[in-house]
Parts: C-alpha cells; structure tokens; sequence
C-alpha cells in the first residue's frame, strides 16, 4: 500500500526481474486530471483498468498536479485538461495529448499549436448529454419555469401573475430554434428539437458540409439572418479568436423582441454586460446560460438579479455516466495510437477546435 502522505500514485507494469528487455514498458502514460469539482477528476479507478487494458505500457496518475512538471518529463500521451507553457516546454518526448474536455482553447498557445503534438478532446463524450440540458432551458424558458420557482419559494399561487408577464407559457411546437454551431452539442440538440416538432435554423463555419438535420443552415456571414428568424438562439460554438464575444450589443439588437437567448458553450463568446442590457431593456424575451466569463459566478454580478434570465452553475455536462464514457473513448484511442490509425475527435490545432 501507499504511504498515506503520498501526493500521487505510480501504476506500472508487473514485470519481473527475470524478463527480458524487450518486454519493458513501451510508452508512459500519464493522467493528470485535476479540479476543484468533484466530478471532473478521474476515478481511482481509471488508471488501473487503463493498466488492465494495456499491460506493456506504464501509467502514471496523479492526485493533483504538484508533480506536473516533472512526471511530463518523460511522458509519450497526456491525459488532462490543462497544460502550462513551462510545464509544456518540460516534455521533449510528448507526443499526443487528450483533453477530457470539449473545449480545448486553453491549450491552443502559440509554441503548443506550431508543434508536433496532437491534441485530442472529449466533445463526442458531453454533446448528448449538453443537448439534454440545452433543450431542457429552452422548455424552462417557453414556459416560464423560471418565474415558477421564484413563486413557489414565496409560496404564491402565481397563475395570472406568470400569464400576465412577459414570460408568458408558450407552445414550442412550431416555434423556430436558431443553432450556432453543429458540434456534437449542436448536432443532437438539432435533432432532440426536430423531435419536438421545431423549425430548426443552423449556422456553422462551413454550411457546404451539411445542414445535419436542420430546416436550413447558413454561413458564419449570414449570422443576422438567422437572429432575425429565430424565437431561441442557442449558442454551442467553440471559443476561437473568431468567435470571442460573438454576441455583443450588435448581435443581442438583431434579435426579435419576443427572442430568447441560450448559452450552453463557453461564457467568454457572450459579451455580459451587453446582455445585461438587453435583457434590462426588453430588447429580447428571455436568456438562460450555463457557461460564464467568470466562474464561479461572483455573487456581485448583476445577472443574480434579473427575473428574465435563468442560470444554470455550468452542470449541462453533468452525468453519472461520464466516466464510464471517458474509459472507452480513451482505450479507443489508445488502440489507435499504437496501431497508427486515425484518432477520434483529433483537433485542427490551426482552427482550435
């Protein structure tokens, strides 16, 4: 057993001394995945079925990342979510990183980008289940649940209050849902609002490779068309140079009046501020957003306050399969490493997504 004192455990082959050298271990592994939310860290568990799986390799899993720095030294494959420059510049051998998370803007720093690394992420891992939680605000917001909640901790009967407000329920069958972004997030909320019987409008960077479902789809240039036509415009497009504060004032003001505005992707692409004011302002129905500019949200930000606007403690990737999910994609791509095959969810470093 570990000491208790250990701040990391090795997980390494059972090799005996007698064997030869050709059976030492070929390549190290190492899963550095730490946060201050319980469920984004790996399982004790991880390290030791990846073992399991991969005999002839070694794996090294670490409780936290004091030991960063110096276990990279030495590691082929990382398995993270976050990588400093220096810590970077201390691993002459990696060669592969896989990000437990969609996103993976916070790796994409010049020196990492211009390399041979390469990056792959988890965005097939979270899209069904963020899609869930996407349509699950859009139902919230159509029908006024926000205002529902606020009325049961009172304990008012609010009936002619919430059809007298400008949350009035409304029906979504037929409504028109505008998606930014055809990710594995966008993809199934695309097809879970089809299923409902919405009029779906998409937009990605290249429309010339398909519409996946949707009634029509545009390009990044034709983004006011889009505002202009849908009653819930929901956001799930990467975090790039391109698409920083995406939506500002000039965007929320091509927006119907009668509009809703979901967030479910990174906070950075909102401009908050610029929505404070539309929502202040009625200059569109209602928004709800997961992802923040700062999170946790800091109680002094102004968006606690506002009825229009539900808020969500970016949980639409919450699940109790995560895991689970996480292990299978990882051997799958492990095979393919070894193998020479083409990875799953393989970033374009010069795209950032």
């Amino acid at each position: 057993m570990l000491p208790e004192n250990a701040r990391h455990y090795r997980l390494e082959c059972r090799i005996a001394k007698t064997q030869p050298a050709a059976s030492l271990p070929t390549m190290k592994v190492l899963l550095a995945i730490h946060h201050h939310f319980e469920l984004w860290n790996a399982p004790e568990w991880l390290g030791p079925r990846l073992e399991r799986e991969f005999p002839q390799h070694s794996f090294v899993q670490l409780q936290n990342l004091d030991k960063l720095s110096e276990e990279i030294a030495d590691a082929e494959v990382l398995i993270a979510w976050q990588l400093r420059l220096e810590q970077f510049k201390a691993a002459p051998n990696l060669r592969w990183i896989h990000a437990t998370t969609a996103a993976v803007h916070q790796l994409m720093f010049p020196e990492l980008v211009a390399s041979h690394v390469r990056v792959t992420n988890s965005t097939s891992i979270h899209g069904p289940v963020v899609a869930e939680h996407a349509i699950a605000l859009v139902f919230a917001l159509a029908k006024g649940l926000n205002l529902a909640v606020r009325y049961q901790t009172k304990g008012h009967w609010g009936q002619q209050d919430l059809w007298s407000s400008t949350l009035r329920p409304r029906e979504l069958a037929g409504a028109t849902l505008g998606v930014i972004g055809l990710g594995a997030i966008g993809r199934e909320s695309v097809r879970l609002a089809k299923a409902l019987g919405m009029r779906v409008l998409a937009l990605r960077e290249h429309p010339e490779k398909g519409s996946e479902g949707a009634d029509r789809v545009f390009g990044p240039a034709q983004l006011d068309q889009l505002l202009v036509e849908a009653e819930y415009v929901l956001l799930a497009a990467p975090l790039t140079g391109k698409t920083l504060s995406l939506f500002n004032d000039e965007a929320f003001s091509k927006m119907r009046s009668d509009a809703c505005f979901l967030n479910i992707s990174r906070g950075e692409l909102v401009d908050e501020a610029a929505l404070e004011r539309a929502l202040r302002s009625r200059k569109i129905r209602a928004a709800a957003l997961d992802v923040f500019q700062t999170e946790p949200l800091p109680r002094r930000s102004p968006l606690w306050d506002l009825k229009n606007l539900l808020i969500t403690p970016h949980s639409a990737a919450l699940t109790e399969k995560l895991w689970n999910r996480h292990y299978i994609r990882i051997i799958e791509n492990l095979r393919r490493y070894i193998s020479g095959d083409p990875l799953l969810g393989e970033v374009d470093k010069s795209k950032g997504y």
